[in-house]
């Protein structure tokens, strides 16, 4: 199950674990990504707060979590080649967590509700 932040960070729910990165909505919008800063292993994100950092040629943004957890893994592969993100932001998650609170992903969107968000943006 894919759910999504209204920031366009998204978490891939399997168990009661989450990968979480970016969407291909906002990949397409930063453009050609050059960093990722992430968070270590065994550190705790919190729903909807920063966990790092996003930057591409045309901008930078901030990474919030779409749900509380404890990092089990970063994507190493995106520290040599952050560019990962821009060619498949699904397939290249940047952090995976043990879920928290399960209860968390029913206040996400679902894709249809994702969807119809990037609409509205991409008309202003």
């Amino acid at each position: 199950m894919i759910k999504y932040l209204p920031s366009h960070e998204y978490a891939r729910i399997e168990g009661n674990e989450a990968y979480i990165g970016i969407s291909p909505y906002a990949a397409k919008q930063l453009g050609n990504v050059v960093y990722v800063d992430m968070p270590e292993v065994d550190d705790e994100v919190e729903k909807d707060e920063e966990f790092g950092a996003i930057e591409s040629v045309k901008a930078a943004s901030d990474l919030f979590a779409p749900l509380s957890g404890t990092i089990i893994e970063v994507n190493e592969a995106l520290v040599d080649n952050p560019r990962l993100v821009s060619d498949d932001p699904m397939a290249n998650w940047i952090i995976k967590i043990t879920i928290a609170d399960p209860a968390q992903a029913d206040e996400l969107l679902d894709q249809a509700a994702y969807d119809e968000l990037c609409d509205k943006e991409q008309k202003h």
